[in-house]
């Protein structure tokens, strides 16, 4: 006796405007792909000059090797963006909870609205603030904390006179970054499932039990990519940190200290005008850096993100 035939595989037909979203939306992410391999490729093929040509021929190291001149400027950027992303993902995490949880919703409305206007503001703005305002405003701070807790290598005295610090371009960068993480953030904490929250409820747990045991855990890997994204930001934040830092160059933690290492981008965005011939592939060769890192940490928060990815819609 034969077996019954298998019955025909059955195709959807593709209509259209099915064929043409597909399309766009393979050539767009081909599009991006490309420019990122241009972006590299011409990273790359300019800053061969740089490692090729001998060092006491490019004026912009003054008398330094390529590593040493590169070393405090990595230091800046990861240092600064570090500082940034301390202060400003829990205060994130927590104005995101309070929109999304705690509020009534006619003040979390108002409360994200004023937090999304924040990320339209010009990095040259955030800039003027913290040159101007900010830095006079915590000097005094700065002063008490050299004075009281100078035994700590990160406030050793003596303090800046101006308030131009590395501390002062974190707070800087941390406001900036604060709107892309918190909107993340938000955005994430509302999509935890409702049946989650009302069993944390009904088995008698509070509100702060309900998000510690079923908010949180959903949102952990939102959260992640929340503050990958603004540490990105403030990796390659220039105009902000270039007009608050006083950089003198050098390798150094303490944060209120009138010696403070540049960041890559600042220190691009200020030497590029005077740079010329050679040295201007020794700046490019700083930026494939500052490329690089931004890279390696984009991976790092995907990696981390995927190990999460059932437990999280951010994907």
């Amino acid at each position: 006796m034969s077996s019954p035939a298998a019955p025909a595989e059955i195709r959807a037909v593709k209509r259209p405007g099915d064929r043409i979203f597909s399309g766009s939306a393979l050539i767009a992410g081909s599009l991006i792909l490309a420019t990122l391999a241009a972006v590299a490729a011409f990273l790359v093929i300019q800053s061969v000059p740089a490692f090729t040509t001998p060092s006491d021929q490019l004026s912009i190291l003054r008398g330094n090797d390529l590593g040493s001149y590169v070393a405090p400027l990595i230091f800046g950027t990861l240092w600064s963006a570090a500082l940034a992303l301390i202060m400003a993902v829990p205060l994130a995490v927590g104005i995101a909870l309070f929109i999304s949880h705690y509020a009534p919703r006619k003040l979390a409305q108002g409360l994200g609205y004023v937090i999304d206007l924040l990320a339209a503001v010009p990095s040259v703005v955030y800039g003027l603030w913290g040159g101007i305002a900010l830095a006079p405003f915590v000097q005094p701070l700065y002063a008490w904390l050299a004075e009281n807790l100078g035994w700590l290598p990160l406030f050793a005295p003596p303090a800046s006179g101006t308030g131009r610090t590395i501390l002062t371009a974190a707070i800087v960068l941390a406001v900036m970054i604060l709107p892309v993480i918190t909107a993340i953030c938000r955005e994430v904490f509302l999509q935890t499932p409702v049946l989650h929250e009302e069993a944390a409820l009904a088995l008698g747990a509070t509100r702060f039990e309900m998000v510690r045991m079923a908010v949180f855990p959903f949102a952990r890997a939102g959260i992640v990519s929340g503050a990958m994204l603004g540490l990105g930001r403030a990796l390659g934040e220039t105009m902000a940190v270039a007009m608050v830092l006083s950089a003198s160059g050098g390798i150094t933690a303490n944060l209120i200290s009138s010696s403070n290492p540049s960041t890559i981008a600042a220190n691009i965005a200020l030497s590029f005008p005077e740079a010329y011939g050679t040295n201007v592939n020794v700046l490019i060769a700083t930026g494939l850096i500052l490329f690089a890192i931004t890279l390696v940490v984009n991976t790092i928060a995907r990696v981390i993100v995927n190990r999460r990815k059932d437990f999280s819609g951010a994907n």
